[in-house]
């Protein structure tokens, strides 16, 4: 902890609020969605898909961009500020059109800030990425533990009054946004890199394992839908909201417990092994959501799926730093999760159709299937073959 640099904390503290802001929302909204205002599955996937690919064609555009002016701190602040705008947009008017602007809108700021923040973030690592990264993901987290919770309890305080949650959410939000004026530049040093180096053309130079990663990520990301389907499957299952909101909460407390000792892992252990790792956890989780109609072995399944959001979001980002120079991690971050948002979109809607047409299981059998065949290419190629 000694080793974590100050600038890190205050950028995980931003995010711990924002997080919070975000997650008292998260599992709320389709549930206000579904069953307040009437909402297909289809729609549901739609929007999230639609939202996450904003986010990711921003999140190249940006990173990209920070890297060519060599400044972070300004696509921060701005980024944080626009999301916190969102937050209260569908407590004010209640209709899907305002549930789509705001997660549009909150999407557009996490697009503006993601790749530079994490390209300043690892500024900060010495040999210890992995720290860095879960460290800010432990405390990202906490807020996704302390959101829902507190989401809960306004709804039970306030008989479900959805509308009072998109409101209230704004407070936290405001916080992070006061925070993001202790943010400051580090300084990036500038290479003999050409003009090419700051566009899609770094496909063409990067490394070989990036390029790996690239399409490795982007095919796992075709079947990696949004998290709303595990909410609402264990809403299915328990037949409870709160029972399911709750467990995203025990999902959020296990991958914030589980970030901090998993990046310490990869830094050890390898980050190639580790992510293998948890995509065959996923690969389980989705299986047993399938095949189980148990509710308390959704309990189980939260916990392993925590441990597998652990070991691949914190130890993708700290893989990357690794391989890529500081002046390009921007550029790298952000193409990579512009290409993984495309297929999320696609991966999104194709869940929600397919739910809405064969029912839960299939969407969740095909998910476990394809990313059992992607973790087994990840470990084959961890061990040095082609």
């Amino acid at each position: 902890m000694k080793k974590i640099p100050r600038q890190v904390l205050y950028l995980s503290v931003i995010s711990l609020f924002t997080d919070m802001a975000s997650e008292m929302l998260y599992p709320v909204t389709p549930i206000f969605l579904s069953t307040v205002l009437g909402a297909s599955m289809a729609v549901v996937g739609l929007i999230e898909g639609f939202a996450e690919i904003t986010a990711g064609l921003l999140k190249g555009y940006f990173g990209i961009l920070s890297d060519k002016i060599r400044k972070r701190s300004v696509f921060v602040s701005a980024g944080y500020a626009l999301s916190a705008l969102s937050k209260p947009l569908p407590g004010i008017f209640p209709s899907v059109a305002a549930v789509i602007g705001a997660r549009v809108t909150d999407r557009i700021g996490k697009g503006i800030r993601t790749a530079p923040r994490d390209a300043l973030l690892a500024s900060y690592s010495e040999n210890n990425s992995g720290a860095i990264f879960g460290f800010h993901r432990a405390m990202d987290t906490l807020g996704a533990v302390a959101g829902p919770l507190l989401a809960i309890l306004l709804l039970n305080l306030f008989d479900y009054d959805y509308q009072l949650i998109f409101i209230l959410a704004f407070v936290p939000s405001l916080v992070a946004v006061a925070f993001t004026l202790t943010i400051k530049d580090k300084k990036i040093e500038t290479t003999s890199a050409s003009k090419s180096a700051y566009s899609l053309a770094f496909i063409k130079k990067a490394p070989r394992q990036y390029k790996i990663l690239l399409v490795l990520i982007t095919a796992f990301s075709l079947v990696n839908s949004s998290d709303v389907f595990l909410i609402l499957k264990s809403r299915e299952i328990s037949n409870s909201a709160t029972m399911a909101i709750v467990g995203y909460v025990f999902y959020n407390f296990v991958y914030a417990a589980s970030s901090y000792p998993a990046g310490l892992a990869a830094d050890k252990f390898g980050k190639k092994n580790l992510f293998a790792i948890g995509l065959f956890i996923y690969s389980f989780v989705y299986f047993g959501f399938a095949s189980f109609n148990l509710a308390f072995l959704t309990w189980v399944l939260f916990a392993l799926y925590g441990i597998y959001a652990a070991f691949t979001e914190v130890v993708l980002k700290a893989w990357i730093s690794d391989l890529i120079e500081d002046n390009q991690r921007g550029t790298a971050i952000g193409i990579l999760t512009m290409f993984s948002s495309f297929a999320v979109l696609i991966g999104s809607f194709l869940a929600g159709v397919l739910w809405d047409l064969f029912g839960s299981a299939v969407p969740f059998y095909l998910t476990s299937i394809v990313s059992f065949i992607v973790a087994a290419l990840v470990l084959y190629l961890s061990r040095g073959k082609r």
